[in-house]
């Protein structure tokens, strides 16, 4: 199980405020358990309504160079405000996983690339997402300073400043790249290096 605390609502306390009402009729929502459920969930006494409380799809992407070096942004913006982190955010209705990689990094970092394998997949439930992380290809363009990127900038899988990298599941997605393009070299435990806050 995992250390996310949950409210009386049965969600993550910092959700929890946000979903106290039914988006159906407005009535507020109370939680326990639903005839045909397997768990306590949040529901609506009014129309009946069940509120879902599901995790958020991030896409990112760890786009290399030629050199085989991958490109972090140092983050412009909470959470994990002057950290380092792979290029990437939240997947919007009408796109797909690829789409979002390729338009998330290039917003992100003024570089076009072409998704590849899949790195992994990685659950924080504290964040309430799953993150999506892809190799991608550097196709073209010029590294940007953007609003959410104070820095854009290479790294070689031996460079990768660990302690500085903003979230879990970015240190757990480079930990499995740097794994399969240099096993030679000695990694941290990704459960030694802690964030408390984002995804």
């Amino acid at each position: 199980m995992s250390e996310v605390r949950f409210g009386p609502g049965g969600i993550p306390d910092w959700l929890e405020p946000m979903v106290r009402f039914c988006s159906r009729c407005g009535s507020r929502l109370n939680f326990g358990p639903i005839e045909g459920e397997e768990r306590d969930r949040l529901a609506c006494p009014s129309c009946g309504f069940i509120f879902y409380v599901n995790p958020r799809l991030v896409v990112t992407t760890l786009p290399i160079t030629d050199r085989g070096e991958v490109m972090l942004i140092r983050r412009g913006i909470e959470p994990g405000y002057n950290m380092w982190a792979q290029p990437g955010g939240f997947l919007e209705i009408d796109e797909t996983v690829r789409e979002a990689a390729v338009r998330e990094t290039l917003e992100e970092t003024g570089l076009l690339v072409e998704p590849g394998e899949i790195v992994g997949l990685y659950s924080r439930v504290t964040a309430a997402v799953v993150v999506i992380a892809f190799e991608a290809r550097i196709v073209s363009g010029e590294r940007l300073v953007t609003r959410e990127s104070l820095e854009t900038r290479p790294f070689a899988p031996d460079e990768i400043p660990w302690q500085l990298i903003a979230f879990e599941t970015s240190v757990r997605a480079l930990h499995d790249w740097v794994a399969r393009v240099r096993p030679d070299l000695p990694l941290p435990n990704p459960s030694t290096i802690r964030r408390d806050f984002g995804a």
